[in-house]
């Protein structure tokens, strides 16, 4: 689909039918689900099925103009990528002033607030999350993209059912390799490599680094590095400096840890790949202890990761709540917008449907691809002060409490 006024005469695929058909002649486009500066999610059910429901990103056009290579971007990685891991756009419509995004509808929540809210939770637990984690990032890599911001807020549960797979979304930062060398700091403070602070070229490694990051913080609850200062935290990861804190990693078995070790590896050419990874005995053989740990991790989860967020968090799940009803009453679909809230109390950071922004990343232009954050797609080269959720109310990271 040629995007704003580009066009490749040489390649005419059975995509550029879509512009003959506008978002309206396939879907009834219903209630607000989250929103950006540049864009906003809504529900969108399919008017030849209506029983089908998916989430269509709309982007403005006109508050987009300038870094229209950022939605090029994303498109082009999004049509590349189709695993049952990863939230797959389906189909991409254009008009005058808008682009559509057909994208899955996702609603079982994010990672966190499902293992909070978990009666039980084991390392064996988690090394199922992190196996379909590995699977997926694997597969991307495969095909050349480097996702770039792996961290909890992007792995959503597909549904609300106890056996739930897990999604990665949000690709605004992911850069397909063969597109050029990537020197960019770009990435979420806490979950970034240190091959990146260090503005080094840099490749696949940085998303198994990520991956370690987010194994370390489920098996404990809080973050391997912290700091209020960015100059101290970013110390820390270029060190590579963390540790398996007493009480806290006590009952954890040593394979986890020596998993932990093997993906935050400093020296990105030591560390393991996915492909190693998925082989490693904490995750395809039995090294995960049983025990269950959910009193420590989701005490400390709620401790680190909720203080600034927690109002936003309720709103969030009564809107999950809301669309769980209207998944269950699909043969009501036409009456869905009675269902679901008024645009207005929609938090930003609402993650009940795909594709909503996250206030990450100023940008990362360094090499020709634009940041997406809680605003849409930025313009400022910069690391934004956000530590995926873990913030007070000054600095971002909240030093933690481990009484």
């Amino acid at each position: 689909m040629p995007l704003f006024g580009k066009k490749d005469v040489s390649k005419k695929t059975k995509k550029d039918a879509e512009k003959s058909q506008s978002i309206e002649d396939k879907y009834d486009v219903k209630d607000l689900l989250g929103t950006g500066a540049f864009s906003e999610v809504r529900l969108a059910v399919s008017k030849e099925r209506p029983n089908e429901m998916y989430a269509v990103k709309i982007i403005d056009k006109k508050a987009l103009k300038g870094k229209e290579d950022s939605l090029d971007n994303e498109i082009k990685v999004l049509r590349r990528l189709t695993h049952p891991n990863i939230v797959q756009l389906l189909e991409t419509f254009e008009d005058k002033s808008k682009v559509y995004l057909i994208m899955e509808l996702v609603t079982g929540g994010e990672l966190f607030d499902r293992i909070v809210q978990k009666g039980s939770y084991t390392e064996k637990d988690a090394a199922h999350l992190i196996r379909q984690v590995l699977g997926a990032v694997d597969y991307m890599h495969e095909q050349g993209v480097v996702h770039r911001d792996l961290k909890p807020e992007n792995l959503l549960y597909y549904s609300t059912d106890d056996d739930s797979k897990i999604m990665i979304s949000d690709f605004g930062l992911s850069k397909i390799e063969d597109s050029g060398v990537m020197a960019t700091a770009c990435g979420t403070p806490g979950y970034v490599a240190p091959e990146v602070l260090a503005q080094k070229p840099y490749g696949k490694a940085v998303d198994v680094w990520s991956i370690g990051v987010i194994s370390y913080i489920l098996l404990c609850g809080y973050p391997p590095f912290y700091d209020e200062n960015d100059a101290n935290l970013f110390a820390q990861i270029l060190k590579g400096e963390f540790e398996f804190d007493s009480p806290y990693w006590d009952d954890i078995s040593d394979s986890a840890k020596n998993f932990i070790r093997q993906l935050m590896c400093v020296d990105a050419d030591k560390r393991y790949t996915c492909r190693e990874a998925l082989a490693h005995p904490w995750i395809s053989g039995n090294a995960a202890s049983s025990k269950n740990i959910h009193g420590t991790v989701s005490a400390q989860l709620k401790k680190n990761f909720a203080k600034s967020r927690w109002k936003q968090l309720m709103n969030a799940i009564t809107m999950v709540h809301k669309m769980q009803r209207l998944a269950m009453n699909v043969s009501e679909v036409s009456d869905a917008s009675s269902l679901l809230p008024a645009a207005a109390g929609v938090p930003n950071r609402q993650k009940c449907a795909t594709i909503v922004e996250e206030a990450e990343i100023d940008d990362c232009d360094g090499d020709n691809d634009h940041g997406q954050d809680n605003n849409g797609y930025g313009t400022e080269a910069s690391i934004s002060r956000d530590n995926g959720g873990a913030t007070d109310e000054k600095n971002g990271l909240e030093q933690r409490s481990r009484n």
